[in-house]
């Protein structure tokens, strides 16, 4: 391997293939319904966990991963047009905030278990392990959700009308302003599932811990999804999301001063600390963005969805490959990166906010 960090491309490759994959679902949903292309993505996401099986290099390895996030596109996406098939507003960021606790935690523990099936079986099975659920989903999906997207809604599959509906989607003042903030915050959840196994063992040997360490860290990231359910109804989607960046942000600037007075090496304690009131922040961030992003959309929810999906995804990408670069053996670029985009994302909410009180008052 050239560099040391090219085994980060592992991860990121996978948001790579879900950024591209769900420019396509989406679209397609609109016009054949969201269960014939959710089986669609199951199917591209099986033969890349095949890939990933029997890969004797990287190269092998990067194309399933890729192929695995392009079939995994299908479930992302078309969750959030299911939901807002059904949903909006307030309502909508509700059910997202409980749907984003399965969708955040699970993969977040998931270390766990990767590290048991490594006691006593090959890598490989962590790949068998991986398709294993995946078909279970498949079946459990099969069985129980019902089609929200009815042929008298569906609209013709055309380069005319998926045009139509990518241009109304895009040139959405709050549907984009809010899409390109979920990329950005999201960037620097990226770069931490990136280089976490370097920061937390490497620097500070956590070894086999380190699974253990992930997975408590993420249990913030699901009672925050939980809390915002819970609050959001009353308090509102835009109260809730700036303060979550303010407070993000701030704690970002503090741990970054910290960090430094100990060489980049803060005590482990003390970063854990940080973590958990930046993963806090995270999982309100990401039920309301999204939420924020799809509430106007409501006629073209799988389009609306595809594009939000796929920017947002791709934009976190290559914002976390790009943090991720900057390792240098101390945790002050990828808390700087949190500060940064935290910032970013307050001052773009200001001008998004302002656009609709013009709106209002017109």
């Amino acid at each position: 391997m050239a560099d040391a960090n090219d085994v980060q491309l592992v991860v990121s490759v996978l948001f790579l293939g879900m950024a591209v994959g769900q420019l396509c679902y989406g679209p397609a949903s609109d016009s054949f319904g969201r269960r014939p292309v959710m089986y669609v993505g199951y199917a591209l996401f099986i033969v890349g966990g095949i890939l990933s099986i029997i890969a004797q290099d990287l190269d092998v390895m990067l194309l399933g991963r890729f192929l695995q996030g392009f079939g995994l596109a299908a479930p992302k996406i078309l969750t959030v047009a299911i939901v807002r098939d059904q949903f909006a507003g307030r309502e909508m960021a509700r059910v997202m905030s409980f749907i984003m606790v399965i969708f955040i935690v699970i993969p977040m523990v998931a270390p766990v278990f990767g590290q048991l099936i490594l006691w006593v079986a090959d890598w490989r099975y962590i790949f068998v392990a991986i398709l294993a659920i995946g078909l279970i989903s498949l079946i459990w999906f099969h069985q129980r959700q019902p089609e929200t997207h009815p042929p008298e809604k569906r609209v013709p599959f055309s380069l005319k009308a998926i045009s139509k509906a990518f241009v109304k989607v895009s040139t959405d003042r709050f549907a984009m302003g809010y899409t390109l903030m979920a990329g950005i915050v999201s960037g620097a959840f990226v770069a931490y599932l990136s280089s976490s196994a370097q920061v937390f063992q490497q620097l500070y040997g956590l070894g086999e811990w380190f699974p253990l360490y992930f997975a408590m860290l993420a249990f913030a990231i699901g009672f925050s999804s939980y809390l915002n359910g819970r609050m959001v109804v009353q308090l509102g989607m835009q109260h809730l999301t700036w303060r979550a960046l303010l407070i993000l942000m701030v704690s970002s600037v503090l741990c970054v001063a910290v960090s430094s007075y100990w060489q980049g090496m803060p005590p482990l304690w003390l970063l854990t600390l940080y973590f958990i009131v930046a993963f806090a922040c995270i999982g309100m961030l990401f039920s309301n963005l999204n939420a924020l992003a799809m509430e106007g959309l409501g006629k073209y929810a799988g389009m609306g969805a595809a594009v939000v999906g796929a920017v947002s995804t791709l934009l976190s990408a290559v914002i976390g490959v790009f943090i991720g670069s900057l390792f240098n053996d101390t945790v002050i670029p990828l808390v700087a990166g949190f500060a940064v985009c935290a910032g970013v994302g307050l001052v773009m909410m200001r001008w998004i906010e302002a656009g609709r009180r013009h709106t209002e008052a017109s």
